[in-house]
């Protein structure tokens, strides 16, 4: 059991990259409002809530991770490379927590962690596609519903 909940990780975090590498370069840029974050700040929400969770829950995992400033305007090959790093952390971070039983700083189980941070990745997943819509830049057909086909990624 443990494994598919580690494999349930996996898919996720590759679902994000798909859409990612989806993405056109000049899109990164779109923002739903003016006060918003544009789609690559979006991406860089993801990576830096990562961290916030890693901060707290295992610190040691993050030495060779850094945060992405708001505004930092990367680009796809730097936040794909960041969303890798981070999102190979937290399968650590959740390896421990089904060892342990628990996961610092978050009630009320493993479980639960990884549906939060499923929940919260998909939301902004969510926004992303969105902004995307409304800004003109609509990602492909294929990668609509390829973001559905968990059984594929």
């Amino acid at each position: 059991m443990q494994e598919q909940f580690i494999e349930t990780w996996q898919i996720h975090n590759r679902i994000n990259l798909y859409l990612l590498a989806g993405i056109s370069p000049e899109a990164l840029q779109d923002c739903p409002t003016k006060k918003g974050r544009t789609i690559g700040d979006q991406f860089a929400h993801l990576h830096n809530v990562r961290l916030m969770w890693l901060s707290v829950s295992a610190p040691d995992l993050m030495a060779d991770l850094e945060k992405i400033e708001r505004g930092a305007n990367l680009g796809i090959s730097d936040l794909e490379g960041a969303l890798v790093e981070s999102g190979e952390a937290l399968e650590k971070l959740l390896r421990r927590g089904l060892e342990t039983g628990k996961i610092k700083g978050f009630k009320p189980s493993v479980a639960a962690f990884l549906g939060y941070v499923i929940a919260h990745e998909s939301h902004h997943r969510g926004q992303i596609m969105l902004t995307l819509k409304l800004a003109g830049h609509m990602v492909d057909k294929k990668i609509q519903f390829g973001m559905w086909e968990w059984g594929t990624r």
